[in-house]
């Protein structure tokens, strides 16, 4: 390589980076930038109210229980069934696909022409 395709390249790439850094430096900026910003105190106000009145609710939900399940059957009521029904599997008929292909039947009209 000539030198000055070398001096090229390095510019090429210095330049890169010093763009890199710029851009790295101005995301960081703008999350700091946003960070520093508080929240007001109405906002805050609302936000809790909104926390409180979930509170409640879950507090509600938790006093209210739900109906008492029904009983499980017993091992042998439920294995009863089981053992009368039986699964039977039968194979569907195979199926068989023929392909006529072009010079399939060459060979049997040689012993055809041979009875003349």
């Amino acid at each position: 390589m000539q030198k000055i395709h070398i001096l090229a390249v390095a510019l090429v790439l210095g330049l890169a980076a010093v763009v890199g850094v710029v851009a790295a430096t101005q995301t960081t900026g703008i999350g700091a930038a946003r960070s520093a910003a508080r929240a007001s105190d109405h906002a805050i106000a609302v936000r809790s109210k909104k926390l409180d009145s979930a509170e409640r609710s879950l507090a509600r939900a938790l006093k209210a229980r739900p109906p008492a399940l029904p009983k499980a059957p017993s091992a042998s009521a439920a294995a009863a069934p089981a053992a009368t029904s039986r699964v039977v599997y039968r194979r569907p008929a195979p199926v068989i696909i023929l392909k006529h292909r072009a010079g399939g039947g060459e060979h049997e009209h040689e012993s055809e022409s041979s009875g003349d």
